[in-house]
């Protein structure tokens, strides 16, 4: 009887937190691809905001896909992230900017030097307002004349976003020299500050 009780109790204090609490934090969500999503991640992790970031694969054909078919290059999908955000901390306006200075928009065969598709730079909008701002962030960059006419970035419809495997989230973490050693040599660093100077991204 006694257990009784105490698991209504229990259950009613929960029914009382749950109804007089707080409503959760709305959030929002960004679907980016620039190539290696190693490095794509690190550019959003620890942005004020950012709730978090997963690395993995939209953009194709086939469905849950793995690292090994997606880097082939015959899923169609690219290595991508989807970037969860608190949308009073911090904007997609902000996003969109942050993505920018972590791509080449000039190159359409890839990105730094991984090359096809599957590495091609591109924004995944959710909705007509991504859309627009995506639009908007893009047609600001074309009014330098250096971008004009040239930027080759995909802003497309976002389809479904499948996580890679554990052992690719928070890469640079788990294996911080592999993950230098690649960024180094890669050239990711170098092409950026030669695009966007002290603006570039990094991580």
């Amino acid at each position: 009887m006694r257990s009784r009780i105490l698991l209504g109790l229990v259950a009613g204090i929960g029914l009382s937190a749950l109804s007089l609490g707080a409503p959760p934090a709305p959030s929002g969500k960004a679907i980016f691809a620039g190539g290696c999503f190693w490095c794509e991640e690190t550019a959003f992790e620890g942005v004020p905001g950012v709730v978090s970031v997963t690395s993995g694969f939209t953009g194709g054909q086939k469905k849950n896909p793995t690292y090994e078919e997606v880097s082939s290059g015959s899923t169609g999908h690219a290595e991508s992230v989807e970037v969860v955000f608190d949308p009073a901390k911090i904007s997609y306006d902000k996003l969109l900017d942050i993505f920018w200075h972590n791509v080449d928009p000039f190159d359409g065969g890839g990105q730094f030097c991984d090359r096809g598709t599957q590495y091609r730079s591109a924004i995944f909008y959710l909705d007509e307002a991504q859309r627009q701002a995506a639009e908007a962030s893009k047609a600001k960059l074309e009014e330098q004349p250096r971008f004009k006419g040239k930027i080759v970035t995909q802003i497309v419809p976002a389809s479904t976003f499948y996580p890679a495997e554990e052992y690719h989230q928070d890469f640079y973490k788990k294996n911080p020299v592999r993950y230098n050693q690649y960024r180094l040599g890669c050239g990711r660093d170098a092409r950026l500050k030669q695009i966007w100077g002290e603006a570039a991204g990094g991580h």
